[in-house]
């Protein structure tokens, strides 16, 4: 009686398949197994949830929002989070952090301010070195 509620359970779910996800910065890929018309935000929540589950370093925060699937065959463009997981036809896949734009620009121009310094004082300091050598 169990065996045929386990056929009619795994009829009606459709095809499975085996992903894999590689977390940008991560030693290798995560690896699961889904059901193709799973959406691409569950597969992210899944991805974070393996990823936290097997201690994998960097560590990643457990929010789905901050982090966007990527496919090979989409170019550059992040997948929709409503999007089916089987609509691609591929099973490797990156996982990213979004990119934020208002904090990154302002440590960038932090570090181009500290930059700038340095390269400043570098520059004093390397030239006043050329001048006590040339002069021997």
């Amino acid at each position: 009686m169990a065996l045929y509620k386990q056929k009619k359970n795994h009829k009606g779910s459709g095809n499975r398949l085996l992903i894999s996800i590689t977390v940008l910065g991560s030693a290798g890929p995560i690896r699961f197994v889904v059901n193709e018309e799973e959406i691409v935000a569950a597969v992210i929540e899944t991805t974070l949830k393996s990823y936290a589950r097997e201690g994998r370093l960097p560590l990643l925060s457990s929010d789905l929002n901050n982090f966007v699937l990527y496919c090979p065959i989409a170019g550059t463009e992040a997948l929709s989070p409503w999007e089916t997981i089987g609509s691609f036809g591929v099973r490797n896949f990156m996982l990213c952090k979004k990119p934020q734009v208002g904090k990154a620009s302002i440590d960038e121009e932090k570090q181009a301010i500290v930059r700038k310094g340095n390269s400043s004082w570098k520059a004093w300091f390397n030239k006043s070195l050329n001048l006590k050598i040339s002069s021997h």
